[in-house]
């Protein structure tokens, strides 16, 4: 579907005027968005409102397995949130300013800070599945943007803001939290990569890859807010030792390493705005 800036303004005041009527004066400070099998964290929150996507005028609903649909809105460690719990891709058939869509009404809303997390294979020879990644940059194989459509343009190439990182290190090791800091690549899907692809992301520098993030993130930094994003490894793209991907494996992974992700969110959470 092509989005040109009049429908979709209007698209968002429509959407805006549901929510506003639903959570009556609650004012969001903080945007997260939950990937694979990483649902769990609004079992932290003290939930005031949960909207079904469905119900949301021009809400893209997720088609993924695992994905739930929600949008929640509540507290966390003392600060406002709106949560997406389950995300969209572009391999469902949307357009990137439908994957990102959500990323305009959070920021209407008021958000400053953008949360994001997904699952991912890991490249890096030196990570394992279950490991907890910090995103310091990312590498962009879906080849488009959410911006083309759009007044707002990139306003500098510094996409994960370098203070948050920061601060997210310092609360992994205030808690104890193993983490590493790498890079991120994205593929459009739903297809897993080759050897000969993971050979080649490795090469160019990537640490893990995946199939999500980089629009979010994106269209964000274009909106002036913050963005943070983190990656569970769920499986690894190590091309001399490749074995099947399975989705139950991947969900059993993220639910293992989930309250390692909850713990540094929740933690960070605290400290933002300080």
């Amino acid at each position: 579907m092509h989005y040109n800036i009049h429908s979709q303004t209007e698209r968002v005041k429509d959407s805006l005027s549901y929510i506003k009527n639903q959570i009556e004066d609650f004012l969001p400070e903080v945007g997260i968005i939950l990937g694979t099998g990483l649902g769990g964290l609004v079992r932290d929150v003290r939930i005031k409102y949960k909207l079904d996507y469905k119900d949301i005028p021009h809400f893209p609903v997720s088609t993924v397995e695992s994905h739930h649909g929600y949008l929640i809105f509540g507290s966390i460690s003392n600060h406002r949130a709106v949560i997406m719990q389950g995300r969209f891709h572009y391999y469902e058939g949307y357009s990137l300013q439908e994957v990102t869509y959500p990323i305009r009404i959070m920021q209407k809303l008021g958000i400053h800070t953008l949360l994001v997390s997904n699952a991912c294979g890991a490249v890096n020879p030196l990570y394992s599945k279950g490991d907890l990644m910090i995103m310091r940059d990312h590498i962009n194989f879906i080849f488009d943007t959410p911006l083309k459509d759009s007044r707002v343009k990139l306003r500098n190439q510094e996409i994960y803001d370098r203070k948050l990182i920061q601060l997210a290190e310092e609360v992994a090791m205030e808690n104890k939290i193993p983490v590493q800091k790498g890079i991120y690549c994205s593929f459009r899907g739903p297809s897993l990569e080759t050897r000969s692809e993971y050979r080649m992301v490795r090469k160019m520098g990537a640490d893990v890859v995946g199939m999500s993030t980089i629009p979010e993130a994106l269209l964000s930094i274009s909106l002036g807010l913050k963005v943070l994003g983190f990656s569970i490894v769920t499986d690894v793209g190590f091309p001399d030792t490749l074995k099947p991907a399975l989705i139950t494996e991947i969900l059993e992974t993220a639910a293992r390493a989930e309250p390692k992700l909850t713990l540094l969110m929740k933690k960070l959470i605290k400290k933002l705005g300080k």
